[in-house]
């Protein structure tokens, strides 16, 4: 592996688990268990930075997604042979044909 795909992977990684703590922390728009049931601080918990909260989640989204294709396009330059080109000419007969029964 070279430079880059390390850097990219580690990248992909922690940014998958910058996302899932993030969007863990979020409330859900629904209440649920953030209600009332649990004592009413749940709008008090981000305030007025809940716009700044998604913002980032946005943005570590945009970072996990990047990456993923900046993976595949890496991965995909680094193979440049196929085993389905390497089978070109070749005449594969059907099971059965040309087989004797003795």
């Amino acid at each position: 592996m070279d430079l880059i795909s390390i850097l990219l992977y580690l990248i992909f990684i922690l940014s998958a688990i910058v996302l899932v703590v993030v969007i863990l922390l979020q409330e859900g728009k629904g209440g649920g268990f953030g209600g009332e049931s649990l004592g009413g601080h749940g709008q008090q918990t981000f305030g007025v930075a809940a716009g700044g909260i998604q913002r980032f989640t946005a943005a570590t989204a945009a970072v996990f997604l990047v990456s993923a294709v900046a993976i595949h396009i890496n991965n995909k330059a680094a193979v440049s042979s196929s085993v389905i080109g390497d089978t070109e000419g070749v005449i594969q007969q059907p099971a059965g044909v040309g087989e004797t029964g003795n």
